[in-house]
Formats: C-alpha cells, sequence, structure tokens
C-alpha cells in the first residue's frame, strides 16, 4: 500500500478510536452489566465499537452503492445506536435501516441537498408530524471522497444530542476514509489493468508473426508437429489475452510459459536449449498475471535473436519460506548494468526493455518497493532474473481457482 493509504488507515483507526471512547464514556454513564473478561464499561464499549467498524468495513471498501449501502447500514445504526440511519449518494437515499423510511425519505432528499451545498455537518429538527414516530431529530454529515462531497449518512435520534452530533460526524469521517481506500483500490486496478494492456500491446506483434511463420514451415514437411504447435499457440494466446482477473497461480503461469517456449522452439530449433527446475509446492503460489512469459521472452531474445549461437535458458522456482523464489537465466549476450538501470529507470527507452519495466513496476505496485525484479547481467556474462513472490499477500488472489492468499 502506498503512503495515502497508510495515512489513511491511521485515520480511519484514529476516529474509530475517538467514537468508542466518547460512546463507551456515555455507555459507562448510563450503567451497564458487569463484564469482567472485557473490563471496564469504557473498555468493553470500545470493543464493540471496533468490532461492529470491522464489519461494516468490507462493503464500504467496495464504494458506495445501493448494495453496499444495504449491507453496512445495521452495522453503522449499531455502531451510533440509533433510532434509524440511512445513507445517501447526492441524489437518492441507497439504504434504511430502522422505522420512518416511509414518511421520511422526501425530506432526506430535500435536506441533503441542503447539505451538499455546504458540506458541513448538520444538527436539525424532523419537523415530522406522525406523533408516534421517534424520529425528532437528524444528524446530516457529508460523506467524502477525492472527488468532493458523495453523499451523505444520517443519523436519526428521539431528541438532540450533542453526543450524537459528535458521534456521527465522527463516523461519517470514517466511512470517507472507506471510500476513499475503495477508490484507491480501483485506481491500483485501473494502473494494472492498463500496464497489462500495454504489455499485451508490445509482446504480441512481433510473437504472433514469427509464430505463425514457425508453423507455416511445418505445414508440407511435418503436419503433426503443425497441428500440435496451432493447438499451443491457441491455449497461449487463449491465456494472454484473458480479460479476467488481475492475479494467476504459478502454475498457469508456467504452463504459458511452456507454450511459448515450444513455439519458440520451432522457430529456433536446437539452438534453443532449455531446462525446467520446478518446486511442486510452490504452483498454487498466486501472482500478478502475465509476470513469467515477459521475463522467459527477454532471455530468449537476447540469447538467441542477438546472437548466432546456442543459448541455453534455466527456469527455476523453489521454496524459501515465505516466500517462492524464481529465477530465468541465460548464457546470452546480456547487457551493460548502466544501460539496464536506465531502462528499469524509465530514462531509457528501448523495445526490448518494455517487458521488463512492466513486470518490474507491478511487481512493486502490489507487493512493495522490495519486491522488484533482481537482475544480474553483464556484457557478454548472460542474464539472471529473480523475483521473490509472496506466498501470502492482502488483497492478491487469484481469479480461476478463487484462492484467497491474504
Amino acid at each position: 500500500m502506498n503512503g495515502t493509504g497508510i495515512a489513511a488507515l491511521a485515520a480511519a483507526g484514529a476516529v474509530l478510536l475517538a467514537v468508542g471512547v466518547a460512546l463507551g464514556r456515555l455507555t459507562a454513564r448510563r450503567g451497564s452489566r458487569p463484564d469482567l473478561d472485557l473490563g471496564t464499561p469504557v473498555e468493553r464499549a470500545t470493543f464493540h465499537t471496533l468490532h461492529t467498524a470491522s464489519l461494516a468495513a468490507p462493503p464500504l471498501r467496495a464504494g458506495l452503492t445501493g448494495d453496499t449501502a444495504r449491507k453496512a447500514a445495521r452495522r453503522l445504526r449499531s455502531l451510533l445506536g440509533t433510532e434509524a440511519l440511512c445513507l445517501t449518494d447526492r441524489e437518492s437515499v441507497l439504504a434504511w435501516d430502522g422505522p420512518g423510511a416511509d414518511h421520511h425519505e422526501e425530506w432526506v432528499r430535500v435536506r441533503v441537498a441542503d447539505m451538499l451545498d455546504s458540506g458541513r455537518s448538520q444538527s436539525v429538527h424532523t419537523e415530522c408530524e406522525d406523533l408516534e414516530c421517534p424520529l425528532r431529530w437528524a444528524v446530516i454529515a457529508p460523506l467524502t471522497g477525492e472527488e468532493g462531497v458523495l453523499g451523505a449518512l444520517v443519523a436519526y435520534g428521539s431528541r438532540e444530542s450533542a453526543v450524537l452530533v459528535r458521534a456521527a460526524t465522527e463516523v461519517a469521517r470514517w466511512v470517507s476514509v472507506q471510500l476513499e481506500l475503495a477508490e484507491l483500490d480501483r485506481s491500483r486496478t485501473r494502473l494494472i489493468e492498463a500496464e497489462i494492456r500495454a504489455l499485451r500491446a508490445q509482446i504480441s506483434p512481433h510473437f504472433i508473426f514469427n509464430s505463425l511463420a514457425a508453423i507455416a514451415s511445418f505445414v508440407r514437411t511435418d503436419p503433426e508437429r503443425a497441428r500440435d504447435l496451432l493447438l499451443e499457440f491457441a491455449d497461449f494466446t487463449r491465456y494472454s489475452f484473458r480479460r479476467h482477473g488481475d492475479f494467476t497461480n504459478l502454475a498457469d503461469e508456467l504452463r504459458s510459459t511452456e507454450q511459448y517456449l515450444a513455439l519458440a522452439g520451432a522457430r529456433f530449433g536446437d539452438r534453443l536449449k532449455v531446462t525446467l527446475q520446478v518446486a511442486p509446492e510452490v504452483l498454487p503460489v498466486t501472482l500478478p498475471f502475465l509476470c513469467l512469459q515477459p521475463l522467459v521472452e527477454n532471455a530468449v531474445k537476447h540469447g538467441l535473436e542477438d546472437s548466432r549461437n546456442e543459448c541455453r535458458v534455466t527456469i527455476a522456482a523453489r521454496d524459501a519460506g515465505a516466500e517462492a523464489m524464481v529465477t530465468v537465466e541465460d548464457d546470452g549476450v546480456g547487457m551493460d548494468p548502466d544501460v539496464l538501470r536506465k531502462i528499469l529507470a524509465g530514462e531509457r527507452t528501448v523495445s526490448s526493455g518494455v517487458g521488463l519495466v512492466n513486470v518490474d513496476e507491478r511487481l512493486r505496485q502490489v507487493y512493495g518497493d522490495d519486491h522488484g525484479l533482481v537482475i544480474e547481467t553483464g556484457v557478454g556474462a548472460g542474464m539472471k532474473i529473480t523475483v521473490r513472490i509472496p506466498k501470502y499477500s492482502s488483497g492478491v488472489h487469484s481469479s480461476a481457482g478463487r484462492r484467497s492468499t491474504g
């Protein structure tokens, strides 16, 4: 997570602690049944506040929609202990928990519209004419995001209360933090998807042309091999251009890489020597989609396309405790380390380095800067690329197997 996300989480924790202590003191004054396991009334109420908030957070992390608002409203009402609570966007009521929805919704829309102009919390009399209705006062607090006020949290009580004003305002701030984190998640997803599209655009044209040309060369001389290569080509392109999921598992990524190598082998023949060393226990490990094949393509290019000699490419994946260690090594022409540093830093643009830069950036975005590519190379000394993949990382899961790893 970047600095903005960490700051937002810290702010969310501070808000919840303030709300928990405020509600805890209120509960202590009112009196409650003793609970020896959870300490004082303030400590018990604070624990209850944090627990309830933890249940409300997951739907809010998906953004402000009718579905997420309905899932969160009941928890938020329980958090505040109000007669009723509703969540709105800028135009309509998204969710209502408690009595009064049948005759208060229109009033809410009007009052929220007024609040949108100022962007500040309001405590107002509901002016309800139903003598049986308990909703006499309402606190209307803005829900904000990067684009300004997104909607409102409206908490209802039977009387005016300074405690409710403060608590509702703080909870609205906490909800706003969750919505901002949701936007950060969506921004990260859009960025990763854009980078995958850029990578596909870079690798596909020359690879497709060369693969089809290699397959065509076997159509008359070895039609059975041409058929097998066409099947490998179809599977490889289907995997590479799939439209679902940012992540995959190492087994699928290795299978796609083997298909790529089969097609490269048809082109380069005996000049390409490949060694695979894979520990079975790391096959289920999840990693960003299309991260391994560009590294192997780089090895083939620098090992064979830039040389007339044969080249050996070694792909190894081993268990390293909390991580899976993947290395791709070739004995080709290598590269000047200074040139490589400039390519990875974006100071020098060459078509052959786009795949490495793309993979390096995505690994850093997902796992942090200490999990970027580690590359050892020199002119005439080949190249060795090492990738450290955490076995468990928050938010990282394979869409293919729906297996959560964080």
